[in-house]
C-alpha cells in the first residue's frame, strides 16, 4: 500500500520559506490597497496624487511596487519543488496531486477575481503552476539559468525598444490615462449596486488579462516560478546557515542594482519606457536582496523565534490575501462602507500597515489552535479527501 498523501507537516516546513511567504503579504497588500480605494489601472499615479500623497507613493513606488510578487511567485516554485521530493520519497504521484491543487487554486482564483476583487493572482500563480510541471523534471542549475534568462531577455529587448520609442516620442505617462474607463470604475465602485460591481470587476479583469497581457505574464510570472524552483532543487534555504557570504553578497549586489531600477522616476520624467525598466527590471531585482535580507536575519536563532509570527503570516498566506481583498473591498465599495475614492494615499497606506498587524496577529493565535488556515484548510480537503478516502477504502478491503 502507498504511503500516506498528504500536505506539508509542520514538521518538515522551512521557516524562512514561510517568513518570505509572509513577508511578501505586506508588499502586495500596500499595492493593493491603492487599487481597492481608487481606479489605478487608469490613472497617472504621478500626477493623480498631490503633495503628501505623493511623497507616499513614490516610496511605495521605489521599494514595494513589483518588488513583492516576485517574492511569492518564487516561493511558489520553491514550495512546488518540495512537494516533489516528498512525493518522491513516499512513492506518490506528485503530477496528479500538483494538477488537482492548481485547479482548486484556480477555482478559488476565479471566485475571488469575480466576486470580490479584479486584482487577483491566484488565476494567474494556477495557471503558470501548471506550465511550471513539466519543466520540474529538470536540474537546479538548469531551472536557475533558463528561468533567468526567459525572464531577463525579453525584458532586457522590450524595455530598450521603449527607450527607443521614447527618443522619436515624447510621450509621458499622462497621455495614457484612460478618462472614460477612470470615470466609470470611480462611479460604479463607489455608487453601483453589488450586479453593477460585479459587471465592472469582469471588466477591470479582463483589462489586465487580456490574451496581449496573458502572453506578458508568462515571460514574467513563469521564470521566477523556475527561478524558485531552482533554488530549492539547490538547497539554497536549507543551506543559509552555511552560506552566510553569499547571501551577503548577494544582498549588497542586488539592492544596488535593484534600488538604482526602482529609482528611475526620480531621475527621469516618468513615462511608459522608465516605468517598465522600473517594474520588471528594477522590481525582482530588489525582490531578491529583500529575500536575502530575510534568509540572512533568519540564520539568526533568536531572530527567527522573532520573526515567528511572520510564519504564521505565511502559513496562512491564501487565508489572509483572500481576506484583505475582502476587508480592502467591504471598506471601499457601495455594497460596504463606500468610502471609495474619499481616502488619502497616507491614509490607505496606515490601512494596509494596520490590517496586516492584525492578520499576523490572528494567524499566530490560529495556528496555535489549529494545524491550517481556514482556506488551506478547504484547499487541502478538496486537493486530497478523495485520494485520502479512496485509501481508506483500499486499507479496510486489504484487512478483509
Amino acid at each position: 500500500m502507498k504511503q500516506k498523501i498528504g500536505p506539508t507537516s509542520s514538521l518538515e516546513r522551512i521557516q524562512s520559506l514561510d517568513v518570505l511567504r509572509g513577508f511578501s503579504l505586506l508588499g502586495i497588500l500596500l499595492v493593493n490597497m491603492i487599487s481597492f480605494h481608487s481606479p489605478m489601472s487608469y490613472y497617472n499615479p504621478y500626477e493623480w496624487w498631490k503633495y503628501g500623497d505623493l511623497d507616499v507613493y513614490m516610496w511605495i513606488d521605489i521599494l514595494v511596487q513589483a518588488s513583492f510578487y516576485p517574492i511569492f511567485a518564487m516561493m511558489f516554485g520553491y514550495g512546488m519543488v518540495i512537494m516533489q521530493e516528498r512525493s518522491k520519497l513516499k512513492g506518490t504521484s506528485f503530477w496528479k496531486i500538483s494538477v488537482r491543487r492548481l485547479i482548486v487554486l484556480l477555482l478559488f482564483g476565479v471566485i475571488h477575481a469575480f466576486l470580490i476583487w479584479h486584482g487577483d493572482i491566484l488565476i494567474t500563480y494556477a495557471i503558470m503552476g501548471l506550465l511550471l510541471l513539466p519543466l520540474l523534471r529538470l536540474s537546479g542549475p538548469l531551472l536557475l539559468a533558463i528561468g533567468t534568462a526567459v525572464y531577463i531577455l525579453p525584458q532586457l529587448l522590450m524595455g530598450g525598444l521603449l527607450v527607443l520609442i521614447s527618443l522619436l516620442d515624447t510621450t509621458t505617462l499622462a497621455d495614457f490615462t484612460d478618462i472614460l474607463s477612470l470615470q466609470q470604475s470611480e462611479e460604479v465602485y463607489a455608487n453601483g449596486t453589488f450586479w453593477e460591481i460585479t459587471i465592472q470587476r469582469f471588466q477591470d479583469w479582463s483589462y489586465g488579462n487580456g490574451a496581449g497581457n496573458f502572453i506578458v505574464l508568462i515571460f514574467m510570472i513563469l521564470p521566477l516560478m523556475m527561478i524558485g524552483a531552482g533554488a530549492a532543487k539547490l538547497k539554497w534555504l536549507e543551506k543559509a546557515h552555511n552560506q552566510r557570504k553569499k547571501w551577503l553578497i548577494i544582498f549588497i549586489v542586488f539592492l544596488i542594482l535593484g534600488l538604482t531600477g526602482k529609482m528611475l522616476p526620480l531621475l527621469f520624467e516618468p513615462s511608459i519606457s522608465i516605468q517598465y525598466i522600473q517594474d520588471m527590471i528594477g522590481g525582482p531585482l530588489l525582490a531578491i536582496s529583500y529575500i536575502a535580507l530575510i534568509v540572512m536575519i533568519m540564520s539568526n536563532n533568536f531572530m527567527a523565534k522573532l520573526f515567528k509570527p511572520l510564519a504564521s503570516a505565511g502559513r496562512m498566506s491564501i487565508t489572509l490575501y483572500l481576506t484583505q481583498s475582502l476587508i480592502g473591498t467591504l471598506i471601499f465599495y457601495q455594497y460596504g462602507l463606500g468610502l471609495y475614492g474619499q481616502i488619502s494615499m497616507s491614509s490607505g497606506t496606515w490601512l494596509a500597515i494596520a490590517i496586516y498587524v492584525i492578520q499576523v496577529i490572528l494567524a499566530e493565535l490560529w495556528l496555535s489552535k489549529f494545524k491550517y488556515g481556514p482556506i488551506e484548510k478547504l484547499w487541502r480537503t478538496l486537493t486530497y479527501g478523495r485520494i485520502k478516502n479512496k485509501e481508506k477504502r483500499e486499507h479496510e478491503i486489504h484487512h478483509i
